[in-house]
């Protein structure tokens, strides 16, 4: 049984996830933070792809979106490890560069092996959606770990790509 949140986490919670329609998951919030480091606030999940959306203050004018981010397994359901689906939640800046990648949930067998190791996630921050994410060139393989690591990165590449061509505008392009 989960713990309920205390009031200061569900607080600073709200003010991470403005407008939120249901009560905020101080987690989320917390992981949307690890992405967006100079977001002051973030969108409740919306649209079509679902996405949350990262603001940063601008002084007095609206605030500034830096990047959007989404679950690979809402966008890549069909997607799956060795042992099932693995949720990873993707920051991506409006430049079309991955800020990052978190691991939040998988069921795959090899532990140390696997895709939550920090080498493995770290890999991802600063890429474009433009490079390959190819397993032995680009993307480091973990040994025992194929299906799982070609899955991940799989997930991450195709939903990134998706999502920045349905709500990014192309480089060099009027806006």
């Amino acid at each position: 049984m989960r713990a309920p949140l205390s009031l200061a986490t569900l607080l600073i919670g709200a003010t991470l996830v403005a407008g939120a329609q249901s009560p905020v998951d101080a987690k989320l919030a917390a992981q949307l933070k690890r992405l967006f480091p100079t977001a002051s606030t973030f969108s409740p999940k919306q649209g079509s792809p679902p996405h949350f959306k990262a603001f940063a203050s601008a002084g007095a004018s609206s605030p500034a979106l830096v990047g959007l981010a989404f679950w690979t397994t809402e966008l890549e359901p069909l997607e799956r490890g060795y042992d099932g689906p693995i949720k990873i939640l993707v920051g991506l800046d409006p430049t079309g560069a991955l800020t990052g990648v978190i691991v939040a949930d998988h069921h795959e067998p090899y532990g140390y092996f696997s895709v939550d190791l920090p080498e493995f996630t770290a890999q991802f921050t600063g890429k474009d959606i433009r490079d390959p994410f190819r397993v032995g060139q680009d993307i480091d393989a973990i040994s025992r770990a194929s299906i799982t690591v070609g899955s991940a990165t799989r997930a991450v590449r195709n939903s990134a790509r998706r999502i920045a061509r349905q709500l990014l505008t192309p480089p060099d392009t009027p806006k």
